[in-house]
């Protein structure tokens, strides 16, 4: 059990910690470029989502990259920075980030589905686990040509492969930042299983 005075110095760092990474993760950056670029509302066409594949669907590529980078940024900045406090205030600035991205007080909750977001985390807080998450979504989108299928096997891969680089503590993260991310995309899963998933491309 946690010695009750050392729980209390730390219970300030991990709440700044977790607000700290939801303000980062709640910036609705594919809403703010695609408004700047002067093509209004990303949530009016397609999914209604305001992540980097839903801004592709406006047929511009270069904001669509700007997007993923945007959005990969807000997870990468706050689990860096945590990390100068200790790997619990990391792990929580993280998961704050991932939330922020889904549920942005900005937007009334209602945001993007948190990739690109889950790869900045985990890029911060361990390179080799994301480097391979990469190559993982590259490879079965490759095979699939289906983003959603990629990035469902890469989320489930991804603790498996921490849990080969005895990174346990992040493995504990990560399954729940993928539950939590499969709950995102509950509707591109029904189309997965009724063979109605958009490819790449299309």
């Amino acid at each position: 059990m946690p010695d009750p005075i050392s729980w209390s110095l730390a219970l300030p760092y991990l709440s700044a910690a977790l607000v700290f990474g939801y303000l980062c993760g709640s910036i609705p950056f594919g809403l703010l470029i695609t408004k700047f670029a002067g093509l209004g509302d990303v949530r009016s066409i397609g999914s209604g989502n305001i992540g980097a594949t839903n801004v592709l669907r406006t047929g511009n590529k270069k904001l669509a990259a700007a997007t993923l980078l945007a959005d990969f940024s807000k997870g990468l900045f706050p689990a860096i920075v945590a990390q100068n406090w200790g790997p619990d205030v990391a792990v929580l600035a993280a998961l704050g980030a991932v939330i922020g991205h889904i549920l942005p007080i900005w937007l009334k909750f209602k945001g993007g589905k948190g990739v690109a977001t889950y790869i900045g985390v985990l890029a911060g807080l361990f390179l080799p686990a994301a480097l391979v998450f990469c190559a993982t979504w590259l490879l079965v989108a490759g095979i699939s040509r289906i983003s959603s299928l990629a990035a469902l096997v890469s989320l489930a891969a991804t603790p498996a492969w921490l849990y080969y680089f005895n990174e346990r503590q992040l493995m504990e993260l990560f399954i729940l930042l993928g539950i939590i991310i499969y709950i995102t995309h509950h509707e591109n899963i029904a189309r997965l299983v009724k063979g109605r998933e958009t490819r790449i491309g299309k």
